[in-house]
């Protein structure tokens, strides 16, 4: 059992490590705080080929494995939540969804482009009334003639409003229930596609969340992404991979929180002595390193039998589940270790605890990890 990293995937946190600390790190609170999304990093992650890390050359990608791809996300969301989520939905659900179910002729003409951070990618599965019932999906897909015309709303979706890319998921047989939906590709400025910024979040304020809205809205027949009533089954296996970026997100905002909590604890002094000779802060310290820990490897884990072509369903459930829990923990201990000043904005801890949160939520609550580790564990 090797739980060394490879040079290669060395160079790729380090690279990151650096690009977060210099273009990132100065300019978050700003962001947070004004709700801006920030254009020109995300085009500067597109030039280093960390948009398209897990895609093949070939398709303008850097030939990563997911290993390396979980690293990035970590150390980016290590100082933002927020750009931690762009590069990880963009990547894992939008792009992967067309990597991983197009045709070649689909790859060469959207996935190139995504690949090399020449566009942006938003994924649309979730509605007003089908969240964690993603069963419950009502936006339709209907063939006319050579062309699909979709209707419908998606909600909660990240880059809906700044997108180039979409990937809806729309009913093609109701009857059908879940095995009655598929995927399409549409692109930005087709005529019926409308977004509505969704602002003021509680969280990763500086990434983009929307409302979209399909009125007819009219794409050719080969934008159909994969075979007909099978967009649910295809979107299943996207989650997976989905997922670990998640957890790699939550563990690198719950690493920030612990690095400011241990270096705050070390120069505030109370009682004529730094508060981290207090054992009160010293368990605390203790508990938030442990557990993150303990989520990284299942992080890793899951990452790594990705890489082997195996199948993640429960092993990236599992490291969702935890690492978004212990995050939270984690940020809401090293708050407290601030005392009032963690309150305030001009520390980052309270910033590290509101982006966890949303770890709990996205690509499926605990709750629903929960049912998903359960329904693995009893072969259902």
């Amino acid at each position: 059992m090797d739980f060394q990293l490879t040079d290669e995937q060395r160079m790729t946190q380090q690279l990151a490590r650096e690009f977060a600390a210099k273009e990132i790190a100065p300019y978050a609170a700003q962001w947070d705080e004004s709700c801006e999304f920030p254009w020109e990093t995300i085009r500067n992650l597109g030039d280093l080929n960390l948009l398209g890390a897990i895609f093949p050359q070939a398709y303008g990608g850097a030939g990563l494995d997911y290993v390396s791809y979980a690293l990035v996300i970590e150390e980016l969301s290590r100082v933002d939540g927020s750009i931690g989520l762009i590069v990880a939905s963009h990547t894992s659900l939008c792009s992967n969804h067309i990597y991983t179910a197009g045709t070649e002729a689909q790859r060469g003409r959207f996935l190139t482009p995504l690949a090399r951070g020449q566009k942006l990618g938003a994924w649309g599965l979730t509605e007003p009334n089908a969240g964690s019932d993603a069963s419950g999906t009502q936006t339709s897909a209907t063939l006319d003639g050579d062309a699909w015309l979709l209707s419908g709303s998606k909600i909660f979706i990240t880059q809906g409003s700044v997108a180039d890319v979409y990937v809806i998921m729309a009913v093609t047989a109701k009857s059908q229930k879940q095995h009655g939906i598929s995927a399409f590709i549409v692109e930005r400025g087709t005529p019926g596609l409308s977004a509505t910024p969704m602002k003021n979040k509680f969280g990763v304020r500086a990434s983009d969340t929307a409302q979209l809205t399909l009125d007819q809205v009219r794409i050719p027949k080969e934008n159909l992404l994969g075979e007909v009533n099978q967009g649910f089954i295809d979107t299943l296996t996207i989650l997976d991979g989905g997922r670990i970026s998640i957890a790699a997100m939550a563990l690198g905002i719950g690493r920030g929180a612990l690095e400011e909590a241990l270096q705050y604890a070390q120069q505030r002094e109370q009682f004529g002595q730094p508060i981290a000779h207090f054992q009160a802060i010293q368990w605390k310290l203790a508990d938030m390193a442990t557990e993150l820990d303990a989520a990284r490897l299942l992080v890793l884990r899951a990452a790594w039998l990705k890489d082997q072509g195996l199948r993640v369903t429960k092993e990236s459930a599992m490291a969702k589940l935890y690492a978004s829990e212990a995050a939270t923990r984690a940020c809401n201990a090293a708050l407290q270790i601030h005392g009032g000043y963690g309150y305030m904005k001009d520390y980052p801890v309270e910033r590290y605890l509101r982006d966890a949160k949303i770890c709990e939520i996205g690509e499926g609550t605990s709750e629903i990890q929960r049912l998903i580790i359960a329904r693995q564990l009893l072969g259902r």
